[in-house]
């Protein structure tokens, strides 16, 4: 039975009454709110599955899933069950997957060599998916963590992170990316300069029409951890990644940082996390107009996982909740593990 919609006030005065109507001009906001299709009708914001692009763990090996345990129905998949779920994703209409590798620790050296390797395992998992699913979206990220010793996205020289070379090699890192069928690179490492080499990279190797979306603003955040352990570099870290990653404190830096990659010939443009930078979110679509996506990272999922587990939260509820936040926002689109 529905609730009423107005308290009844039999007793209320006239007095009482008349001095609600003035203070309120006769403008009542719960008329709007009054029934379910009312709300429907008003409702400001949407989310459908064209809003969401998947991420996905790939691992090697075949017939491979390997659950991450502070991820909660998330699993690492081996290419040929990744196809098997990217099918399904694209019968439900999820328009695009993201794909993150977690290299054999074989492969992994100081400079993240392995990223240029014509067949790694993101590469593999692209050809895969292109020629068994060619109707969903492939993002691919160049970030050199998951193929370097040390769990560093850039090149590490006498420990310091070395920009311009770093640069250099996630630019040949795109265009490989893009001859496997990436269809989006994903620059997130936050090097400076990183947007405009990979165009130029692009451009030459005659891959005009792959995009770029670029993680505009990734803050130095703890909301990361799931995910290392995910793709296997949470041990492996040595200090922080304070020296190239923004600071959650500081907001104008990030939109500096974002105009630097529009001018680069960024496409789309992301901030990561998603829930606790609402604000720079809104900021960057104002300010650009580009599209934006957020990426709700693995803490931000876990804790929702965590908090449902526990019978603190209704998990389904607190999901679409966040969901529609970030396209309240201003988001156009959102990377979310609930995809």
């Amino acid at each position: 039975m529905q609730p009423p919609t107005e308290t009844p006030n039999e007793g209320l005065s006239d007095v009482t009454r008349n001095i609600v109507d003035e203070i309120t001009g006769h403008r009542r906001m719960r008329r709007n709110r009054k029934a379910d299709w009312t709300r429907r009708l008003v409702q400001e914001n949407r989310l459908t599955v064209d809003d969401l692009i998947w991420p996905v763990f790939v691992v090697p090996g075949t017939n491979v899933v390997d659950p991450v345990a502070a991820m909660p129905g998330v699993s690492r998949m081996s290419i040929d069950r990744l196809v098997g779920a990217a099918k399904e994703a694209a019968d439900l209409g999820i328009p695009a997957i993201a794909t993150f590798p977690n290299v054999d620790m074989a492969l992994r050296d100081e400079t993240g060599s392995n990223s240029l390797a014509a067949d790694n395992l993101i590469n593999a998992a692209t050809r895969a998916l292109k020629a068994h699913v060619p109707q969903i979206g492939v993002i691919t990220d160049v970030a050199l963590d998951p193929f370097t010793s040390h769990g560093h996205d850039g090149i590490l020289r006498d420990g310091v992170i070395v920009n311009d070379e770093t640069v250099e090699q996630i630019a040949r890192a795109a265009v490989v990316q893009a001859d496997a069928g990436a269809d989006i690179i994903a620059p997130s490492e936050m090097m400076d300069g990183r947007v405009g080499a990979i165009r130029r990279a692009l451009d030459d190797a005659g891959h005009q029409s792959v995009g770029i979306m670029s993680y505009a603003t990734k803050f130095a955040s703890a909301f990361y951890g799931p995910y290392r352990e995910a793709i296997g570099t949470g041990g492996l870290l040595k200090g922080d990644k304070k020296t190239y990653y923004i600071d959650p404190a500081n907001g104008t830096e990030a939109l500096r940082d974002a105009a630097l990659d529009v001018e680069e010939g960024a496409d789309m443009l992301m901030v990561k996390p998603g829930l606790p930078y609402l604000d720079i979110c809104w900021r960057m679509k104002d300010a650009f107009g580009l599209p934006v996506f957020a990426y709700q990272v693995s803490g931000e999922y876990a804790q929702i996982k965590a908090a449902a587990a526990n019978g603190w939260i209704d998990g389904d509820r607190v999901m679409m909740e966040t969901l529609l936040a970030f396209k309240r926002a201003g988001c156009d689109g959102i990377l979310t593990y609930f995809a």
